[in-house]
């Protein structure tokens, strides 16, 4: 990454499209909240603002480029429709511009996208939208919208690497300085293809250039933070589908050369650290978020010591979480922060044997949630997974040594994940 000395700003998304653009979205999107967050605030020792886009219209900050980029196109382009790609996100926003604008639109979006999502898209565009699932990935789903749109003609709608796009995005930037009455140190930017951080990252640095900027990523899904390293954009092989708010396989062309200049840092922060955070704000602040939308906020763990004293702001970039995803969210959560371990154990065959396990190797306040024989047939034969709750981390070693003390059969799942994934 550039520092922000290093770079020129005609290659930045310029300042007035992303002042346009604050003017076309005026009565079409929600100024959304600068809100002082008394909680966080006290656990970093500093001041933390949170851009509250989770309460945008379409419940993320993606309306604002989506709707920037189909407003701008022309009479012709508005009459042939318009395709796009999105995991999710930027299928409400374009879907809700295409039934603002009685235009339609074909949108393709992954299988895994949430129902909840895909439910909102056609709830936003009526029947000025056609969902096509296709794919398993963003990426998947993005070249069929390509396809679509070499067949059709149709004017696509790039969910990121957009400069229109990008200076729609921008305008959140344009919200946060204008609704702060104070200078600010520090900006956190969730990034998946890196749109947001782009026009975010943009506004700043030419109206705030001493702000630092700093982009957040999940680590199961480094796009961006692949591509900074190696100087160049980089496809990922595989990633982790978890926060299907920025787990993209590439980021833009454009996105990245803007955010190699504009960022001061790019964070990664784990999943199931995003799980808990995602737990705590609703817990804490009943403020509720999708993966994408709690990157920011558990990202500050990182950079604590750098923030005290200061003023920040976190992005909370959308709040379309399914609630069926609840019970998978607790469970990164717990295995994250060491409270809940699953073990492949080989009972003795002989009367007694689980009993005495739960007698003599549980601790008072561990707890089994999860017991399943890995064979279908004579079972009782097999080893048998277990998941054990515990309260406090430091649990686990007081209950390996009582299964070691006992001579219990166990292997520990956690740390192997080619067979936690094959049993779990």
């Amino acid at each position: 990454m550039s520092t922000q000395t290093e770079s020129t700003a005609h290659t930045w998304v310029s300042l007035a499209d992303v002042l346009a653009a604050g003017e076309r979205l005026k009565g079409v999107v929600t100024r959304t909240p600068l809100m002082f967050n008394p909680t966080l605030s006290e656990r970093y020792q500093c001041e933390v603002f949170l851009k509250r886009e989770d309460l945008q219209i379409v419940r993320s900050y993606k309306l604002r480029g989506a709707y920037n980029r189909i407003s701008g196109l022309s009479q012709e382009e508005q009459e042939k429709g318009i395709v796009c790609a999105s995991a999710g996100n930027h299928a409400q926003g374009v879907a809700y511009a295409c039934q603002k604008l009685g235009i339609q639109g074909f949108i393709y979006m992954p299988v895994t996208t949430p129902k909840q999502k895909i439910q909102k898209v056609r709830k936003f565009g009526k029947e000025w939208v056609d969902v096509r699932l296709v794919g398993d990935t963003f990426d998947e789903a993005y070249a069929a919208a390509c396809e679509c749109k070499e067949e059709t003609g149709m004017a696509f709608v790039h969910p990121f690497d957009d400069e229109a796009v990008m200076a729609g995005q921008g305008t959140v930037g344009m919200e946060i300085l204008a609704d702060s009455h104070s200078k600010i140190d520090c900006v956190l930017m969730p990034i998946g293809g890196g749109g947001l951080a782009s026009g975010v990252g943009s506004y700043f640095r030419h109206l705030s250039p001493h702000t630092r900027l700093i982009g957040v990523e999940p680590a199961g899904a480094p796009a961006m933070g692949q591509s900074l390293k190696s100087g160049k954009v980089e496809t990922l092989q595989a990633i982790d589908k978890f926060v299907d708010g920025a787990a993209v396989m590439r980021v833009g062309n454009r996105t990245f050369d803007i955010c190699r200049q504009v960022l001061d840092d790019l964070l990664l922060v784990p999943e199931g650290k995003i799980c808990t955070t995602i737990l705590d704000l609703y817990n804490e602040d009943a403020i509720v978020v999708e993966p994408a939308g709690a990157l920011t906020v558990a990202a500050l763990d990182q950079i604590k010591d750098q923030i005290v004293g200061k003023k920040v702001v976190c992005v909370v970039s959308g709040g379309n979480n399914d609630i069926m995803r609840m019970e998978e969210i607790k469970e990164r959560s717990m295995l994250y922060e060491g409270l809940k371990h699953y073990f492949m154990i080989r009972f003795p065959q002989r009367a007694g044997a689980l009993r005495e396990f739960l007698t003599q190797v549980l601790g008072e306040s561990d707890d089994i949630t999860h017991f399943e024989y890995t064979k279908k047939h004579n079972r009782e034969n097999g080893p048998a997974v277990v998941g054990i709750e515990v309260q406090d981390p430091k649990d686990l070693q007081g209950l390996i040594d009582r299964m070691k003390e006992f001579k219990v059969d166990f292997k520990l799942l956690n740390d192997k994940p080619t067979l936690f994934e094959l049993l779990v």
